[in-house]
């Protein structure tokens, strides 16, 4: 009776010890994860402020990207020479992040430098770089920090479409020239959408403006080319504006009839 009460309290104890040890690994493992997401933006922050190189690179990019010029981003991919790629790749990443720089800028460029089907792949596979990252940005760091990436009425804007179209959002928004690629990932990461829905859907979404984009860069030289980016710039805006008015309104309508119901 005794042997049999002992081993009963020995198991329960061994069950006790063993919970406490699970317990105390999830919590080491969250406080990991915790001290790890804090530290990647405090890195990067001081890589920016504390190596010069970073710092110029980064200044550099954005000023490329301000003058929305196809020749600008052309000539300073091809700046570097034998890692033209590399730089085009990390260049288009940059822009994923910093939502909403135009991406069809380096589309177009590495149509010109690499012709319009090497131009096409590499455009298309940095493409989804950046799209994965951004996606798990949102993820990882939640809302508050998307929307200080984009904004917070671009971001409601693609909550609407979401919506709206449900689990078909991603792959009917990639179709369209107009709506921003970046923002889209970055409200994907906010819903439960599993990450493999996501990669197929932006893969296959993304691929015919991409071939577009390219197809045009790589037949089009010069003054041409930058006509041409002015008006799908010009485009872009206009219909991004009446998508979203149409969206804000159809919104509205939504919440004066609920009342009624």
């Amino acid at each position: 009776m005794i042997i049999s009460t002992l081993t009963v309290l020995f198991l329960n104890f061994r069950l006790d010890l063993e919970s406490t040890m699970q317990e105390a690994f999830i919590m080491n493992k969250k406080q990991k994860s915790v001290l790890i997401k804090g530290l990647v933006p405090v890195i990067l922050i001081a890589l920016y402020f504390a190596v010069p190189q970073v710092r110029e690179t980064i200044n550099q990019w954005t000023m490329v990207f301000k003058k929305l010029s196809v020749d600008d981003v052309r000539n300073y991919i091809l700046s570097f020479g034998v890692l033209a790629p590399v730089t085009s790749f990390f260049l288009m990443v940059f822009q994923s992040v910093a939502a909403p720089l135009p991406a069809f800028l380096i589309t177009f460029a590495n149509a010109a430098i690499f012709g319009w089907v090497w131009g096409a792949v590499l455009s298309w596979s940095s493409a989804m770089a950046g799209a994965v990252l951004c996606f798990y940005i949102a993820k990882i760091y939640g809302r508050g920090t998307v929307e200080k990436l984009t904004s917070k009425f671009a971001l409601e804007s693609v909550d609407l479409f979401f919506e709206k179209y449900g689990s078909q959002a991603i792959l009917i928004a990639r179709l369209l020239p107009f709506m921003s690629f970046d923002i889209v990932s970055y409200a994907a990461g906010l819903t439960s959408m599993s990450f493999w829905s996501f990669f197929w859907a932006t893969g296959l979404g993304q691929l015919p403006a991409t071939i577009i984009y390219s197809y045009i860069g790589g037949m089009l030289t010069g003054s041409a080319r930058m006509v041409v980016a002015g008006l799908l710039t010009l485009f872009a805006l206009t219909a991004v504006i009446f998508l979203v008015k149409k969206m804000w309104n159809d919104k509205e309508k939504k919440a004066i009839k609920r009342p009624h119901n």
